[in-house]
């Protein structure tokens, strides 16, 4: 009896050895685009963030869930009085994956190589007003500015400055190595991109081991593989239409949040015949916001009249000033010297905000006598032809970077608009770091680029996601374009 009792016991033991070595520490990942390659310093593609930030790369200050700012790889700082100085304490122990130090020296190799003269750096205006990067020791780096810059803790929290390193920079769009969480292991193109949890992180330990993103574009496809249960979680989930089903299922949770995702069509604004104010006004009273909110996204969305999401305390309602209004946009094409319209292209990327919006939007032009082209494009074709080579007319895109109104300050931007008077502005806002003076700067800000009519405003794009239910720890909003990995876990 007591060698049966003794088996009993063993098996029981083993049993619950086994159960626990069964927990579930996996997850896949379902986004809608690919990224492009995996530097997130070196390119304007948002689905590079969404897989790498916080993840895999580190910056000196990082984005939480709430939007707010916290430190990074920076343990603290300090502020001159003249607000000229940021002096970095940076944390202890920290390595990247390739088990080489990160240190200050790494800290002035990456904010020199991304304001340097030939970077490719897609935000390098933010970072343009650093004057000098200087090491004091291996944890502490200064931050000269050429002039106070009341958003520098804001801007340092972006992807576009994650801390690289020398040695690993050469092949960082294939194999990126950071001082995250996790540790890139494999790239799939067309497939998948898989993590795994940093055993040497400096940092508190991810519940994960293991992450696999899947890029699923078509909308679908998305539906069939969250029904399958083949995925864990579809950030940015790209049918909405199909939200109410997975609400009623008890294996879902369905989370609805706000981005910074302001939805534009964007106007080539140095291209004729847009560089017409008329012409731009008169697009603008042609579209019916909420017409392409109910058609496109199903009622997701947030209506907007400038660049700036309307959850920012310094949000500026301006939708009066481009109401929809047909009979004023053909009135204002014939003042423009355009009572017949005219033809133009439209590019359409593949989220379905802009493939479904867009089809919405060229409708509400032909009302009007505006023939746009159609041209459906990849995410790589549109950053080649509209991003880099500006070689379009009109195009649907979201923004998702953090407030970031500063772009129309750069007359080299994609769609071009060069006003003297906003430049001034925007250089006089990142001096200001008293609050409501910088409230009342970005209010003038919005007013000035929806009175210039510099784009048609459509909506600010909401967060939307679906994942199993026993799933924890998500981001329901979106800060930044980020898919943060490091506080999720399944439930017990």
């Amino acid at each position: 009896m007591f060698h049966i009792r003794s088996l009993l016991l063993g098996v029981a033991s083993a049993a619950l050895i086994a159960g626990s070595a069964l927990a579930k520490d996996d997850i896949v990942v379902a986004l809608q685009l690919e990224p492009p390659h995996l530097d997130p310093t070196s390119a304007a593609a948002g689905a590079i963030d969404s897989v790498l930030y916080s993840n895999v790369f580190e910056g000196l200050t990082r984005f939480m869930g709430d939007g707010s700012i916290v430190p990074g790889l920076a343990e603290s700082w300090e502020i001159s009085d003249d607000g000229l100085t940021y002096t970095f304490k940076l944390h202890d122990g920290v390595t990247f994956h390739d088990g080489t130090t990160m240190d200050a020296e790494d800290v002035k190799f990456s904010l020199d190589r991304a304001r340097a003269e030939d970077s490719v750096n897609a935000q390098k205006a933010l970072y343009t007003g650093i004057a000098n990067v200087e090491v004091i020791d291996p944890l502490t780096v200064k931050l000269t500015l050429s002039e106070p810059n009341g958003s520098l803790l804001f801007n340092l929290a972006w992807g576009d400055a994650v801390i690289v390193a020398p040695e690993s920079i050469e092949n960082i769009k294939q194999t990126p190595i950071g001082t995250g969480a996790f540790k890139f292991v494999n790239w799939v193109q067309g497939d998948k991109i898989e993590l795994e949890r940093n055993d040497a992180y400096w940092g508190d330990a991810p519940a994960l081991a293991k992450a696999t993103f899947k890029c699923i574009s078509d909308p679908t496809a998305a539906f069939a593989a969250v029904m399958a249960e083949d995925v864990d979680v579809f950030a940015g989930f790209p049918a909405p239409e199909n939200l109410p089903q997975f609400e009623a299922d008890p294996r879902f949770q369905v989370l609805i949040g706000s981005t910074e995702g302001e939805t534009i069509l964007s106007i080539n604004n140095a291209l004729p015949p847009f560089d017409n104010v008329k012409v731009r006004e008169a697009i603008a009273h042609a579209i019916d916001r909420q017409a392409i909110i109910d058609g496109a996204m199903f009622g997701y969305g947030t209506p907007i009249g400038t660049f700036f999401a309307p959850h920012n305390p310094a949000y500026v309602d301006l939708t009066s000033l481009s109401e929809y209004d047909p009979e004023k946009s053909r009135a204002l094409l014939a003042e423009a010297g355009f009572p017949d319209g005219f033809e133009t292209t439209l590019h359409l990327p593949p989220p379905s905000y802009a493939r479904r919006g867009g089809e919405i939007v060229a409708a509400q032009l032909a009302e009007v006598g505006i023939k746009a082209e159609i041209i459906n494009v990849e995410w790589a074709q549109w950053l080649e032809t509209v991003f880099k080579g500006k070689n379009f007319g009109l195009t649907i895109i979201s923004h998702t970077e953090p407030m970031d109104i500063g772009i129309y300050a750069n007359p080299d931007y994609y769609f071009q608009y060069n006003n003297p008077d906003f430049q001034a502005l925007m250089t006089k806002l990142n001096g200001t770091t008293d609050p409501d003076m910088r409230t009342q700067m970005l209010g003038d800000a919005q007013r000035m680029i929806s009175e210039d009519y510099v784009n048609g405003y459509l909506f600010q794009l909401a967060m939307l996601s679906v994942a199993k239910a026993d799933l924890q720890g998500l981001w329901t909003n979106a800060p930044t374009q980020a898919t943060d990995l490091t506080g999720v876990s399944w439930a017990d």
